[in-house]
């Protein structure tokens, strides 16, 4: 499963969305592929028992636009400050760790992150993230098919 997390409006914080457009075009049947705004219940209802799970996000670490952030969820701790822009107290890293603590993570998630620069509404994706977004889907692209 393949989830693209983000808000459409919001400049750079459509990426996780764009992407997941990009690869269900690319991606066979088999691969359930979503868009959700990352809101932390949504997200673990959509993890369910699910085996492989991969969550594209924008995050806002303070890091170089368009920095990519690989995270396993299953041997280490996402960064809760890196979703502090977002409008949901109860987001993408609460949901992680709320899911560890009840036994309820899935299988594998694993969690890309691409560092935004303008997350205005009504602001257009900027160029550094959609660069990065080809890597990104690169990526999964290998993991989905080995």
């Amino acid at each position: 499963m393949i989830i693209g997390a983000g808000n459409p409006w919001r400049g750079d914080d459509a990426i996780g969305r764009e992407i997941a457009r990009r690869l269900a075009e690319k991606t066979n049947d088999r691969t359930r592929i979503i868009e959700l705004s990352g809101e932390g219940t949504e997200l673990m209802q959509a993890w369910e028992g699910a085996g492989l799970v991969i969550v594209i996000d924008a995050v806002a670490s303070g890091s170089a636009p368009g920095t990519i952030f690989r995270f396993d969820a299953g041997t280490e701790k996402i960064p809760a400050r890196f979703f502090s822009y977002s409008s949901h107290a109860f987001g993408l890293a609460e949901a992680i760790e709320l899911a560890r603590t009840l036994g309820r993570l899935p299988e594998r998630l694993l969690v890309f992150g691409i560092e935004g620069s303008d997350f205005a509404h009504g602001a257009p994706v900027s160029a550094p993230v959609r660069e990065a977004a080809e890597q990104v889907m690169a990526e999964i692209c290998d993991l989905i098919y080995e």
